[in-house]
């Protein structure tokens, strides 16, 4: 089985890359996540892979993150989830994301996702609560609570930098609702605006 594959990313269209090991090209399918997560064409990569052998074709699937391919591969042994729609769920949220939605019984937010239907939420729900396991779900809330703290750290040093003192920065970000904010420059926007409105 090829288990990871390291080379040039010759040429990108999702969910689709081919990457160039050693001038061999590799035709590797990927979530929107591990696409968006990789360089431009002529960066270097490394994915950890997934190889499908079928009777009509040979398929390799790519992760950037091992957490990635485990949850594709739990997916896939899902009774009526295949490759393609595993992907999809992939694509359509993170492995953080569908572990909170499985661990919530989240069945309208698995009913989202391309090709999942209100059966297929309810089988994934019950066929993936015991294989998602407690330290999953605190890597993704620490995951979560570290990145934010970066965001905030990062916007206060910005409002610093155009001349607000450091405790009047740091109250600005406080009066933001943490709901949302993706970004420090999200947060920054939204401490002006409140500022402004005040």
């Amino acid at each position: 089985m090829i288990g990871q594959i390291k080379g040039i990313i010759i040429a990108k269209q999702a969910p689709d890359l081919m990457i160039d090991v050693q001038g061999i090209g590799y035709e590797v399918l990927v979530s929107l996540g591990t696409f968006f997560d990789t360089p431009e064409i002529g960066g270097a990569v490394t994915l950890h892979t997934h190889f499908v052998v079928r009777e009509d074709a040979q398929l390799l699937f790519g992760f950037i993150t091992l957490e990635e391919r485990t949850l594709f591969r739990q997916l896939i042994k899902v009774n009526g989830v295949g490759p393609k729609m595993a992907l999809a769920i992939l694509s359509g949220m993170s492995a953080n994301e569908f572990a909170h939605a499985v661990h919530k019984n989240d069945i309208g937010t698995l009913v989202k996702l391309p090709g999942v239907g209100k059966k297929t939420a309810e089988r994934l729900v019950i066929e993936m609560r015991d294989k998602i396991d407690d330290a999953q779900l605190n890597r993704s809330a620490s995951g979560a609570i570290g990145k934010l703290v970066g965001i905030q750290q990062e916007a206060e040093s910005a409002l610093t930098a155009l001349g607000y003192k450091p405790q009047d920065a740091a109250k600005m970000i406080s009066r933001v609702s943490d709901e949302e904010i993706t970004s420090a420059e999200q947060l920054i926007r939204r401490a002006l605006k409140n500022m402004v409105s005040r």
